[in-house]
């Protein structure tokens, strides 16, 4: 078992896992097409772990922590598509954990088709069950947990999202890695991601105040599923309680979070013409894949608010790419 450390999280085990730091990537074909402000990449889709994405910054705290706790089963839960599910399942193979994942199907039925993240899920090992119940997937968690503890086994329960307060220090992480890496250029305005548990918001804007960001630039994320209400509420209660478990004198300022509504289209995992515009779009003009419900939905948010004149055309943007692309496969005839 490998473990390291990264000031100012010194003081918690981390388990090795990603490939970091992640390239920052210029999109001038983008930026030239859109005739907007200049746009980069933050290529989370590249920290490795079948396929990588953004849970590999959380798993390796939330690992670390079921080793810690001398686990030897993990317990999360995701949609059929879930990319953290999936990454949950290729960090327990890591670590020589079993893993089960919650899934949701309309229903409670498995779908007919094996494929996307369901296809690497089930060829990194993992034990499935099935559910109609919706997210947080609480109930169903706690069902499978007692289930693992009656036949000797000791669980450690990663909740949706990997979004708790040793989660999203992931991103605080990023946040601290990313101001390093971008030293000597031009400064960023805005960072721009996907928005849906919380967590990854939370951790960015905890890292942004370690990291004095907080006065220069904004970060907007793009709601894919839920009111900002709601998104706001889960970011202000991980945020503080992560603080909290840092020691730190500092609470989020409600004022600082900003999350935009405004692209829900027919709802989770729908994938309309604005998705399926800004999937080819990237992939045609930078030769770079997103997936159709996170990355796909959050870029068609800023592609539209670039045409609406959101930005100037002197603004600097980072689109922050949180993974998923084996999600792709499952999506082909919505795509196509």
């Amino acid at each position: 078992m490998t473990f390291y450390h990264f000031l100012p999280l010194d003081n918690l085990p981390r388990a090795q896992l990603a490939h970091l730091p992640t390239p920052i990537d210029p999109l001038p074909n983008l930026s030239a097409y859109l005739g907007g402000p200049e746009i980069f990449m933050k290529r989370d889709d590249q920290t490795g772990l079948a396929t990588g994405g953004n849970k590999v910054r959380k798993l390796e705290y939330l690992i670390a922590q079921a080793l810690e706790r001398d686990a030897d089963t993990v317990i999360t839960a995701g949609s059929t598509q879930s990319n953290h599910a999936r990454q949950t399942a290729a960090a327990a193979a890591r670590f020589g954990l079993r893993c089960h994942l919650v899934l949701y199907a309309p229903g409670g039925t498995p779908p007919a088709d094996t494929t996307g993240n369901l296809l690497l899920s089930q060829l990194l090992g993992a034990q499935l069950h099935w559910t109609e119940e919706r997210a947080p997937y609480a109930a169903t968690m706690a069902s499978v947990e007692q289930d693992v503890i009656r036949a000797g086994g000791r669980p450690y329960v990663i909740p949706y999202g990997g979004s708790n307060a040793y989660g999203l220090l992931g991103y605080a992480g990023a946040i601290r890695e990313f101001k390093a890496q971008s030293r000597g250029m031009e400064p960023f305005d805005t960072h721009v991601f996907a928005s849906s548990s919380g967590g990854t918001q939370a951790g960015m804007l905890l890292g942004a105040h370690l990291a004095g960001l907080t006065e220069t630039s904004r970060f907007l994320g793009i709601s894919v599923d839920l009111p900002a209400g709601v998104i706001i509420n889960q970011i202000i209660t991980l945020a503080n309680s992560a603080a909290r478990l840092l020691d730190l004198d500092w609470q989020l300022d409600p004022g600082t979070i900003e999350v935009n509504d405004s692209y829900l289209g027919g709802g989770y995992a729908v994938v309309g013409e604005p998705e399926r515009e800004a999937v080819r779009l990237v992939a045609q003009r930078e030769g770079i894949l997103l997936d159709p419900v996170y990355t796909g939905r959050a870029f068609a948010g800023l592609i539209d608010l670039i045409r609406g004149g959101a930005f100037t055309r002197q603004q600097r943007i980072v689109f922050w790419h949180t993974g998923g692309t084996a999600s792709l496969f499952a999506f082909a005839d919505k795509l196509l």
